[in-house]
């Protein structure tokens, strides 16, 4: 839960439009003061209150790192009540598994990791995956809501979603086309087939779309294995 947690705090500063307001509210939450996260990232307390007030360019992936492991950290050695109320709330069963790259790779490097063909090279391959999320399509279709579908994002939109126990692949990329923040890419592990209306949607987004013939279990120990 602790790493769900850490993925749902991320990801919501990560694409928030005021990220600074985010992290003051995060902050607030766990109810640590500027100056005990201050001195936790070894800065000064002025660096905070500059980001959260908008002086200050929003952070990076890298910031936003540090900064929820503060939030984290701190809660822990005062016993972790916080990050157990939190975690307890978001569970998602649709998600299989998800983790963030220690480097970001390129689309072909990804591909050939995961030993997918790609079906829309038309679509700028050009692009950088960060991390990956490994979706159940069935329950992500049943038990998925909108506030739910924010969270399968992590720290960043640049990474890939896999959706296993695919049929036909319409409903993913239907999905994916509704919600406003979008993947770089989006996998299908194993699927019985592949709808042409699911290549066009992808195509439409500017979104690179894979198949894989591994299993879900394989991606990950793969995933594990380049350390996620």
């Amino acid at each position: 839960m602790t790493e769900m947690l850490r993925q749902k705090i991320a990801g919501e500063i990560t694409v928030s439009n005021e990220p600074g307001s985010t992290i003051k509210k995060w902050r607030t939450l766990f109810e640590i003061s500027q100056k005990d996260l201050a001195n936790y990232l070894e800065i000064s307390t002025s660096v905070i209150s500059d980001y959260e007030a908008g002086r200050r360019q929003s952070p990076g992936v890298v910031t936003v790192r540090k900064i929820v492991d503060g939030l984290l950290y701190i809660d822990l050695e005062r016993g972790g009540q916080i990050t157990k109320q939190f975690g307890a709330e978001i569970g998602i069963e649709a998600i299989i598994g998800m983790g963030e790259f220690k480097r970001s790779m390129d689309a072909a490097e990804f591909c050939d990791l995961i030993e997918a063909k790609v079906l829309n090279p038309d679509v700028n391959q050009e692009r950088s995956i960060n991390g990956f999320t490994l979706i159940d399509s069935l329950k992500a279709i049943t038990t998925l809501s909108s506030e739910d579908y924010m969270k399968v994002y992590g720290w960043s939109t640049e990474r890939a979603l896999l959706f296993t126990g695919v049929k036909h692949g319409r409903s993913p990329m239907i999905a994916v086309r509704a919600h406003p923040m979008k993947p770089a890419m989006v996998v299908y592990v194993k699927p019985e087939n592949v709808d042409d209306l699911a290549i066009r949607l992808a195509t439409l987004e500017n979104i690179i779309l894979l198949v894989t013939e591994l299993s879900g279990n394989e991606l990950l120990e793969r995933f594990k294995e380049i350390g996620d």
